[in-house]
């Protein structure tokens, strides 16, 4: 509705009164302000629209089914890399359980002793713990030799008289010699035992 309209508009022979005109615009402009609410957010969705299509286009000529192919062999290798890494894990967390049980064990050499070990079995069993403790017991009894004994090896007399008498007697002769050369005043390195450098 236009302001001309009302002002040339008459009720008998008079125009309407400004007031009234002022108040049908008003109320004229509410509506029309109700009636575009809905529509406020069109160049929004226009916009929305338009960046859809573009996306589209970008997919334009692209094989579905190669693509879900792909998606599906990428997603085989993920979970093998998975399954392998998580293989890589549990195999070192193995390791460590066998050698925490040697120790325990008071193995001499973890490695000789995890070679004569049936890993495979090991790592099968459902109670690793146990099974392990029990093939070392086992080991024990068949190869003591690879583990430390609870009592200490028997003292054997006299183990460092020979040896003991064989070193005072080689520094006692070094000593007689030294002295017999100091005494005519020449000290020869054969008789100290030393090479002289050059």
């Amino acid at each position: 509705m236009k302001r001309e309209f009302l002002q040339n508009f008459k009720v008998g022979d008079q125009a309407l009164p400004k007031e009234i005109i002022d108040a049908i615009m008003d109320e004229n402009g509410r509506d029309i302000e109700a009636a575009k609410k809905p529509f406020a957010d069109y160049e929004a969705v226009k916009a929305q629209l338009q960046a859809a299509k573009d996306g589209l286009e970008a997919f334009k000529g692209v094989d579905v089914d190669k693509l879900q192919g792909k998606i599906q062999e990428l997603t085989g290798q993920l979970a093998d890399k998975d399954r392998e890494w998580q293989d890589k894990l549990d195999g070192m967390a193995f390791d460590g359980r066998i050698r925490d049980a040697i120790t325990a064990a008071k193995g001499r050499n973890a490695k000789a002793i995890a070679a004569l070990l049936d890993v495979d079995t090991l790592r099968a069993s459902k109670n690793q713990e146990a099974d392990i403790r029990a093939a070392l017991e086992a080991l024990k009894k068949d190869n003591g030799y690879l583990f430390e004994s609870e009592t200490p090896p028997p003292y054997s007399n006299g183990t460092g008289t020979n040896g003991g008498g064989l070193i005072f007697r080689f520094f006692r002769k070094k000593r007689k010699n030294l002295l017999q050369s100091s005494c005519s005043g020449v000290v020869y390195s054969r008789d100290v035992g030393i090479r002289p450098t050059i």
